[in-house]
């Protein structure tokens, strides 16, 4: 494991926004305003808005509600034929596995909504080679931010970017003591994760800090302490990596479920 780097720091920074919600529902109501709003006015400044979406448990409620029918519903107000939906990371599993994060985007929204199958733009870990998934992903993201006029230099800026974070406070695929933490050239990754005995495949920390915003859900008494320690403990991101999410032009916001807040003070 790498020596974690220990540099007294006030987070989070300045730019960072951190919401405490009452309870999953309200965490879940306030993404999808979040999440209609901005590719709503992504879409009408260019005629196409970009989503990362994240797996875990967390994000399912919100992709549940942004799917559903109704007055007032937030399906209505999404221009879901201009968004082109992207995955944050992949575990190293087929498509149709249950721990698939495209798997659980699928099913739960994807699949339910007017998305045209040529705006999903999933990870292929289906291929028993994840280097060579990362390889194909990075291709694609390349190509298709290049096209649509959407990098900033060499790195693609996401008009959104959803993230989770884990009781050992990792996000995306970056976790604890992973040298992709402190990659600065690849768009994609393919770390190896001890804990899992698994590779998985991860957009890595220069692509998510390029994002116009970055959204954290959080929910969990487990992880309370984590969270903590990564809004308001030192700088080190080799112990918990979601500390590296720091977007340099862009908006970060953390949506956090009572529970996994009750530590923290709410700020606004």
């Amino acid at each position: 494991m790498l020596e974690p780097e220990r540099c007294p720091r006030a987070v989070p920074s300045a730019s960072a926004v951190v919401r405490v919600l009452a309870d999953g529902a309200e965490l879940a109501l306030a993404a999808a305003e979040e999440f209609a709003t901005r590719t709503a006015e992504a879409a009408r400044a260019r005629g196409v808005a970009t989503v990362a979406l994240a797996g875990g448990s967390t994000p399912r409620a919100l992709y549940s509600l942004l799917a559903g029918d109704g007055d007032g519903s937030f399906r209505a107000r999404i221009p879901w034929e201009g968004i082109h939906f992207f995955w944050g990371d992949e575990r190293h599993v087929p498509p149709d596995h249950p721990d698939s994060n495209y798997r659980m985007a699928h099913e739960t929204l994807l699949s339910r909504v007017p998305v045209p199958p040529s705006n999903v733009h999933r990870i292929h870990t289906e291929n028993p080679d994840a280097a060579a998934a990362a390889d194909l992903y990075e291709r694609e993201v390349r190509d298709f931010f290049t096209s649509h006029r959407l990098m900033e230099g060499v790195f693609p800026r996401f008009d959104l970017v959803l993230l989770g974070m884990g009781s050992d406070g990792h996000t995306a695929s970056l976790f604890p003591g992973t040298g992709v933490v402190h990659e600065k050239n690849r768009i994609v990754e393919a770390p190896w994760v001890p804990k899992f005995g698994a590779c998985r495949v991860t957009l890595t920390p220069p692509v998510l800090n390029r994002a116009a915003a970055v959204i954290f859900l959080v929910s969990g008494e487990e992880k309370a302490e984590t969270l903590r320690a990564v809004l308001k403990g030192e700088w080190q991101p080799d112990v918990y990596p979601s500390q590296v999410v720091q977007p340099e032009r862009g908006e970060l916001l953390w949506l956090v479920e009572r529970t996994a807040g009750r530590l923290l003070r709410e700020t606004s």
